[in-house]
C-alpha cells in the first residue's frame, strides 16, 4: 500500500513566523477527531492535514518516519502489509484520525501496560517552534539521545510546545495469533488476577474488567497462546478483535451514556490513572477498569447536589491517594481545569519549557492548562 505524500512544511513555517510576528494565537488542527479532548481550543485555525506521507520506512529495521498529517488507518494498513503494527495501539476516535493528533494527545490503547506507551516508541520528531524555525530532535534508532529527550517531550503536549511536522517511530511485528478469554468475577478478584498475571511470563497483552467479567487477551505464537489458555481457563470470546477495538475507541456499551460533545449530550467521562494494584475505589457511579487495573474510567450517573468542582476535587484526591491523577476525559466544562492541576514547582518548569519553545505563546493557548 502507498500513502500519498505532500510536504507543506515551508508553508507552515511561514504561517507560524507570521503569526509570531503579529502575536496571533494559532489553533493547530488535524482531522478534528480529538477536538473533545483537553480544554477548549482558541486561536486562528491552522490545518495540518495536508502535510502527509511516509518519509522513510525500513521494515527490517522496525522503524518508520511519517509526516504528522498522515491518517492512522493508512499507516496501520501499510504496516500490516509488512506484518507489523503500532504496538501502543492508538485510539482513533474517527476515520480520519492522524498520527500527529495521536502524538499531541499522547493516547495509547489497551496494549499500553504490556508493550509500552506511545511516548516509548518515539525515536525522533521534526517540529516548528514558536519562532517559525524548523527543529529536529532524536533520530531513527533507539540509542540516539544524549541529554534531554526533547522528542518525547512533545508527546501529550497538546501542541502547546510546537507544531509537529513528522515523527519517527519504532514498530513491532504483529503477533502470530491472539485469543481473548472471559472469566466472571468480582471487582476485587479482577484486580488481584490482573496484577498477579502481569508478573508472570504469560503472553498477556490486554486486561479489562467491565463490572461483571474479566477479559484477558493473549498474543504470540500459537503454542504459547494455547498453553496460556489452558493454564488460565475461561471461555474464548468469539469476536476478540472487535471487542478490543471497541474498548480502544470507547465504543464499549459502558461508554454509551458519555458523549464527546459536552454535558448536554451525555455524562462527563473521567479517567483515573493510578497504581494498578489499587483496591476498588468506592466512588459513586459506574467504573470500567483497563490497563490491568491502572486505568479506571468513571461515569457519575447521579452526582446529586454535589457541585462539579467539589466532585472534581474528590476524584483528584482519590487519584493522588493511589499514586496517580484524575482527568476529565470528555464532556463537562471544557473551559475549566480538565487536566489534573500541577504542583507549583512543576507548573513553573512547564511554563519555562513553554517560554523556550513558544516565546510568544501562540500555539494552542490554554489547551493543556489555563496557565499557558
Amino acid at each position: 500500500m502507498e500513502i500519498a505524500a505532500n510536504d507543506i512544511s515551508q508553508t507552515l513555517c511561514q504561517s507560524v513566523a507570521e503569526a509570531a510576528g503579529l502575536g496571533r494565537p494559532l489553533q493547530l488542527c488535524g482531522s478534528g477527531s480529538k477536538e473533545f479532548f483537553g480544554r477548549r481550543a482558541t486561536g486562528t485555525r491552522l490545518d495540518l492535514t495536508a502535510h502527509r506521507g511516509v518519509i522513510n520506512y525500513e521494515p527490517r529495521e522496525l522503524v518508520i518516519t511519517v509526516r504528522a498529517g498522515t491518517r492512522l488507518a493508512e499507516l496501520e494498513s501499510l504496516l500490516a502489509a509488512e506484518g507489523q503494527m503500532l504496538a501502543f495501539e492508538p485510539p482513533h476516535f474517527g476515520p480520519s484520525a492522524t498520527l500527529g493528533g495521536s502524538a499531541a494527545c499522547g493516547l495509547s490503547g489497551p496494549r499500553r501496560p504490556y508493550a509500552g506507551a506511545l511516548r516509548d516508541f518515539v525515536l525522533g520528531v521534526t517540529l516548528i517552534n514558536g519562532r517559525g524555525e524548523r527543529l529536529r530532535f532524536g533520530g531513527e534508532v533507539m540509542k540516539n539521545v544524549a541529554g534531554y529527550d526533547l522528542s518525547r517531550l512533545m508527546v501529550g503536549a497538546m501542541g502547546s510546545l510546537g507544531l509537529l511536522l513528522d515523527v519517527s517511530l519504532k514498530v513491532l511485528p504483529l503477533p502470530e495469533t491472539e485469543r481473548t478469554l472471559v472469566q466472571a468475577c468480582t471487582e476485587e478478584q479482577a484486580i488481584e488476577r490482573m496484577n498477579r498475571l502481569a508478573g508472570t511470563p504469560l503472553p498477556l497483552t490486554g486486561a479489562v474488567y467491565d463490572g461483571l467479567q474479566l477479559y484477558l487477551r493473549l498474543s504470540g505464537s500459537e503454542p504459547g497462546v494455547v498453553a496460556a489458555q489452558t493454564r488460565l481457563g475461561g471461555e474464548v470470546l468469539a469476536d476478540g478483535s472487535g471487542f478490543w477495538r471497541r474498548v480502544r475507541e470507547l465504543e464499549h456499551p459502558f461508554f454509551d451514556s458519555s458523549s464527546a460533545n459536552g454535558p448536554d449530550n451525555g455524562r462527563p467521562l473521567w479517567r483515573l490513572s493510578i497504581s494498578p494494584g489499587s483496591p476498588p475505589l468506592g466512588l459513586p457511579g459506574r467504573q470500567f477498569i483497563d490497563w490491568g487495573g491502572a486505568q479506571r474510567w468513571l461515569i457519575i450517573e447521579q452526582p446529586g447536589e454535589q457541585p462539579t468542582e467539589q466532585l472534581a476535587e474528590r476524584l483528584r484526591a482519590v487519584a493522588v491517594q493511589h499514586g496517580g491523577h484524575a482527568q476529565l476525559f470528555r464532556g463537562g466544562d471544557r473551559n475549566g481545569a480538565v487536566n489534573h492541576p500541577l504542583p507549583g514547582p512543576l507548573m513553573q518548569l512547564h511554563q519555562q519549557l513553554k517560554l523556550a519553545f513558544d516565546p510568544q505563546g501562540i500555539f494552542n493557548p490554554g489547551r493543556l492548562y489555563p496557565e499557558f
